[in-house]
């Protein structure tokens, strides 16, 4: 019998360290080669480990929750198995293990498909996107009525059951980038203010506009029963489905978040009898929130920060990502505000092509700087999780239909969310969108993601009172915020890259040109 043990391996990143996460094994368990061991948490993700080895595993050198070194031996496997072998093909079994034992130190990259493996068993371990909580300003559906042959027949329990086996993009929410306002409570079309007939109230009421948006929140029985049983109010809860509704992986998600957040805030005071140096928690900083603190350190203090901010009528934006949602093209896939932005900065930073660049010091050694121009468009959207921010990036979004960005924007938060973002989806980025609107957020100033030169955030879209036509009439309006690269982007730069981006939200139809 020959023992293996497994050092830690530097899974292609320049990795120095990692804190072992969870072991997905135990003593005496049967492995074969690639089946998972553990999860590991470095300084960009969380990345599930194959076995190398094929045997029993007889110890685990590392606990979870501990940090070591690449090269550290954290788990020891026997390659005797549990079936009795011939005895004539004994002597060879140990020259095939210590040819696996030495070619250990050289593991390097993980197969493609072990992302898989976790997410097939059960439910995504990840913690919520930005914009997974409640969402602000809610707008409820309008009662549909409903054809009456399908009137009386309602989905069964089961429904709700088997809802797994439905398509990703119909059953996982993508929070990450969705602007919480529902498009189908749009009550008059985006250039209704201009129609000259009369089918069309030209002078509505703002208070009559927006009450007349409230309706019934669409939502299953089975689903309705499990808000019911555990106190959550739907309208509080984003939907996900494919007509707009709340489905049942939208009730586990914001109960995850509600357990996680506001559960907690009746115990969080510590008592006020021990001295106060006692009631303070000490959270280490490693992993990926310790590599974040370190960029944006960098970052904020390397780029001199420039930021503007402009109010945008996305109203015409609603009206056609209702009609996304409607198409036939478009049926099973999750449409939102922000496939829109996509495409607008994507447009806009090839007819301003400076802010799709990096600021080079001292290239080649010399002592001088380059600005590199990327004719390429590597998209990042932030995505915020319990382990950190990050930043994973559509690679040459630039080539993508509007089709095939929706379904990269939906992978991308489905797999964030799942907590299989890998370090090569997160490398490599040229501009980043952070969706900060998903929380009912105005605006802000983000900090640059390191290497690029231009961050935009999208604000939260709301019914307000706008000024149309010498007319006041309630129309869905946002605000996008931008940081720039002061370096690289100078006021009459950044303020024309922000009059495109917020031209397209204003008339989607430009991107047809």
């Amino acid at each position: 019998m020959t023992l293996n043990k497994f050092n830690l391996p530097d899974v292609g990143e320049g990795l120095t360290e990692a804190e072992i996460v969870a072991w997905k094994v135990k003593a005496g368990d049967t492995v074969a080669i690639n089946d998972v061991l553990c999860e590991i948490e470095t300084a960009k993700s969380l990345v599930e480990l194959p076995s190398p080895f094929a045997g029993t595993v007889t110890e685990l050198l590392v606990p979870e929750g501990v940090t070591v070194d690449v090269g550290t031996p954290i788990i020891s496997v026997s390659d005797a198995v549990a079936a009795p072998e011939p005895a004539a093909a004994a002597p060879a079994a140990a020259p095939v293990a210590q040819e696996r034992a030495a070619a250990a130190p050289l593991y390097g990259t993980l197969p493609a498909d072990t992302s898989d493996a976790g997410e097939a068993a059960g439910r995504p371990a990840g913690g919520p996107l930005v914009g997974s909580g409640p969402k602000a300003d809610a707008v409820k559906r309008r009662r549909r009525i409903s054809a009456p042959s399908a009137a009386g027949h309602e989905a069964p329990a089961s429904t709700a059951a088997t809802s797994a086996a439905a398509p990703v993009a119909e059953r996982v929410g993508v929070e990450a980038h969705d602007i919480w306002i529902n498009p189908d409570a749009v009550s008059r079309p985006a250039d209704a203010a201009t129609a000259p007939d009369d089918s069309v109230d030209a002078r509505p009421t703002l208070g009559g506009a927006i009450s007349g948006l409230v309706g019934k929140v669409l939502a299953k029985p089975p689903v309705r029963k499990i808000a019911r049983d555990l106190g959550i109010n739907l309208a509080d809860v984003v939907p996900t489905g494919a007509r707009g509704e709340v489905t049942r992986e939208d009730l586990v998600s914001y109960q995850a978040q509600r357990d996680a957040e506001v559960d907690k805030a009746d115990s969080f005071w510590g008592k006020s009898g021990r001295p106060q140096d006692q009631r303070i928690e000490r959270i280490p900083v490693k992993g990926v929130r310790k590599a974040t603190a370190k960029a944006m350190v960098e970052s904020a203090f390397a780029a001199p920060h420039v930021s503007i901010f402009v109010d945008v009528d996305a109203s015409r934006t609603m009206e056609f990502v209702k009609r996304l949602k409607a198409s036939r093209d478009f049926e099973g896939i999750k449409v939102s505000p922000l496939l829109i932005l996509a495409k607008a900065v994507i447009w806009a930073a090839a007819r301003n092509p400076s802010v799709n660049a990096t600021w080079v010091d001292n290239p080649d050694g010399s002592d001088s700087a380059e600005i590199h121009v990327k004719h390429f468009m590597n998209l990042g959207i932030a995505a915020a999780t319990p382990r950190g921010l990050m930043v994973p990036n559509i690679k040459n979004a630039q080539d993508l239909s509007l089709k095939q960005l929706a379904l990269a924007l939906n992978e991308l938060a489905t797999t964030a969310r799942a907590g299989k973002t890998q370090p090569a989806q997160m490398r490599g980025g040229t501009l980043t969108v952070t969706n900060i609107g998903a929380l009912g957020i105005d605006t802000g100033t983000p900090i640059i993601n390191p290497g690029e030169v231009a961050i935009v955030a999208f604000g939260t879209i709301k019914q307000k009172p706008w000024v149309l036509d010498g007319e006041v009439i309630p129309r869905w309006i946002t605000t996008l915020g931008g940081s720039f690269d002061h370096r690289v982007v100078d006021g009459d730069l950044s303020a024309r890259f922000m009059a495109d981006v917020a031209a397209i939200l204003e008339e989607p139809a430009l991107l047809l040109d």
